[in-house]
């Protein structure tokens, strides 16, 4: 295998197959002897641990950085549970560990991560009683369900309290939802990880980063250290010094002083007001977050230097030459990056995302199809895997597949059903066409992406556009649960899982523990914490910043498909742009077929066509810095093997520092309002 990872002479989509074997051999995460089951009385202990102390942090986290805790409330519990356990001389077992992560990230879980809203889904109804009471929202309140949320006047927003009955129709709801939505993504995780893994045998180059950390701590808590204890720690350091600047300061300061102080810009430093004259409509800055660089240690090069540049020629150097040529009207000087993006989105790249995903949907359905035809005729030496072959005691069979499809099949019709009860109205043919069409298509097409890039992949403002399209004209269309999902990405939490030996009935016992834990923490720290002060308020810079842009477009959103309410879609939907970026995708995927690049770079020029240059930047310094410095001083095995442990570590650094601050604020807010 070359520098750009495929091999001379082999055909553009075997090179993802030949990196499977890639990270398995360099990694050492291949050799499993026996499966164990993971979820053990120290795994319960932990899911409390987490709903009770990790919570609260990823709730506030989310409204100060934007980012949740993220990896970091994972590592953090295992490295407590770890110590606690090796000085009472019983040491974690790898598969104990890795449920202590799948457990912490489960219970600390984005309800709406774009907006800084982690810990749980009663982040959702915290964000709709600010949306129904903003400025932005004003001509629609009314219209606005009860079993989304309460009106501005009612005595449940204005005292903030979630234990009032205004709020029992919409918790109601919420609950519902939780239930079935774990009862559809358990069996479809499943299902798409046998195909993507067990069958098509794709590389999921990030699952090993949470194998490779497991094994380091269960070493760690024995007398078997080896290196992965070492570079662990070395990232562990890490992420300590820079959680404090990036974190501990900014919650720090916003508790004693009401406002934030940010050494390191959040999320982003915003560099348009120096660049706007030579680049108008260009989105310059630059993320000083240090996870980025690391990221793009362990992320396959091609990934993201196709990231990279796409995203500089698309934004940096089209945008320009676009906006000159009066495609995109709505932007003015003076416009910050996060509204540039806004209007430019709606102006063309909207619509050129539309075309490029619907691309990549049509290369990856053709890849599957060509894949299987060719396995089945027994023409790839590479497609080593068949749904009838199951690994020995990993927890399933061949037949618990079938199982998987009926169980998914009864949980996605109770979801259309109680859609269908909320909006009666509503077309039940665009519920089928949701849930027994869409949803496994895009999901299938997103754990590909997953099994090759470990970045999904999405076809925006699908439902929009299908809602406006059905003639429903009611506002609480936007509220309602909808049966169409992308289940993608938890096929690599399946791979995830067979990587530590764990096994697969060890998830379903945590999601039946973790299901009452994530609701009753997520009511009672949201209503601490609403109840301390408003959200947003100064306290909260990210939130803030992010949330009254973030209503302005729901309000335009939530009224498309009232009449004249979707004229502004229409305009941003062009059909003609859609098929130049379909098209010119396709061309591009042909012409580093016929030249045998490499595929991965491909999909990583999708992903980045439209990303901000502030994210795609310090990615790629990692990458170039993994790539031209440590691999040639470490060597390529050794620096493959370090840089998931490295990761990991660092993860787990910045939540201990970030955990540390937030319970000094959380502490701080608890005391102030006693009258002594």
């Amino acid at each position: 295998m070359n520098g750009n990872g495929t091999s001379s002479g082999e055909e553009p989509e075997d090179d993802v197959l030949a990196a499977r074997d890639t990270v398995e051999q360099e990694s050492g995460e291949d050799e499993i002897v026996q499966y164990e089951d993971g979820f053990t009385a120290k795994t319960l202990i932990g899911a409390f641990f987490v709903g009770l102390i990790m919570a609260p942090g990823a709730i506030y986290l989310g409204l100060v950085a934007g980012t949740g805790l993220g990896p970091a409330a994972q590592w953090v519990t295992i490295v407590l549970f770890a110590e606690v356990c090796r000085r009472s001389f019983l040491p974690l077992k790898r598969q104990e560990i890795y449920m202590l992560y799948y457990v912490a990230g489960g219970l600390a879980v984005a309800a709406l991560g774009d907006r800084g809203i982690f810990g749980g889904p009663f982040g959702a109804l915290i964000w709709n009683q600010y949306f129904i009471q903003s400025t932005a929202a004003t001509e629609i309140a009314r219209d606005i369900p009860s079993w989304a949320t309460p009106q501005p006047g009612s005595p449940a927003i204005v005292g903030r309290n979630f234990f009032h009955p205004d709020w029992y129709p919409a918790m109601g709801v919420l609950f519902v939802t939780q239930i079935l939505e774990r009862l559809s993504w358990l069996p479809a995780g499943y299902i798409l990880f046998r195909a993507t893994s067990d069958v098509e045998r794709l590389p999921f180059p990030l699952a090993p980063v949470a194998a490779s950390g497991a094994t380091a701590l269960a070493e760690a808590s024995t007398k078997e250290e080896s290196w992965r204890w070492q570079i662990f720690s070395t990232g562990t350091t890490i992420g300590l010094i820079f959680g404090a600047f990036y974190i501990a300061i900014p919650v720090l300061t916003g508790t004693l002083f009401g406002k934030a102080l940010q050494l390191i810009p959040i999320p982003f430093l915003d560099l348009m007001g120096s660049t706007e004259t030579l680049l108008p409509a260009a989105p310059i800055g630059f993320s000083a977050d240090l996870g980025k660089v690391l990221t793009g240690f362990v992320l396959p090069f091609p990934i993201v230097a196709g990231s990279f540049f796409s995203s500089l020629i698309c934004q940096a150097g089209l945008n320009p030459i676009f906006y000159n040529m009066g495609l995109l009207p709505r932007w003015k000087p003076s416009m910050d990056s996060i509204l540039t993006r806004v209007n430019n989105n709606f102006d063309l790249w909207l619509s050129i995302g539309i075309g490029i995903q619907l691309a990549i949907a049509v290369i990856g359905l053709w890849i599957v199809i060509k894949s299987s035809i060719e396995a089945a005729r027994g023409l790839r030496n590479r497609q080593r895997g068949s749904w009838g072959e199951v690994p020995k005691g990993r927890g399933d069979t061949p037949v618990t597949v079938k199982i998987a499809l009926g169980i998914w099949l009864m949980a996605t019709l109770a979801y259309m059903g109680l859609t269908h009860y909320l909006l009666p109205g509503f077309p039940i043919l665009l519920l089928v066409f949701y849930g027994l069409v869409w949803t496994p298509l895009n999901s299938f097409v997103a754990a590909r992406m997953f099994g090759l890039t470990s970045q999904g992949v999405t076809f925006p403002f699908l439902s929009q556009i299908t809602i406006v399209k059905s003639g429903y004209q009611n506002i609480d269309v936007w509220y309602a649960p909808m049966p169409l999902h992308d289940y993608g990405h938890f096929a690599q939490s399946f791979r995830e899982v067979e990587l530590t030996g764990t096994k697969f009935t060890s998830i379903l016992k945590a999601e039946v523990v973790m299901l009452p834990i994530l609701l009753v923490s997520g009511l009672l720290y949201w209503q601490f914490i609403w109840n301390t002060s408003p959200i947003p308020s100064s306290q909260y810079p990210y939130a803030l910043k992010l949330w009254p842009a973030a209503a302005v477009q729901q309000a335009i959103w939530n009224q498309i498909n009232r009449p004249g309410g979707a004229s502004f879609i229409l305009d941003a939907i062009k059909p003609n742009v859609i098929a130049a970026g379909g098209a010119t995708t396709l061309v591009i995927y042909g012409v580093m077929m016929v030249f045998k690049m490499p595929l991965l770079a491909f999909y990583g020029a999708a992903n980045g066509a439209n990303a901000f240059p502030a994210d795609t930047i310090p990615t790629f310094i990692g990458a170039c810095l993994g790539r031209y410095y440590f691999s040639k001083r470490l060597g390529p095995q050794k620096w493959t093997m370090y840089t998931p442990v490295l990761l990991a570590g660092f993860a787990c650094g910045t939540g201990l520092v970030s955990m540390a601050a937030i319970a000094l604020a959380l502490i701080s807010k608890a005391v102030q309002p006693l009258p002594f």
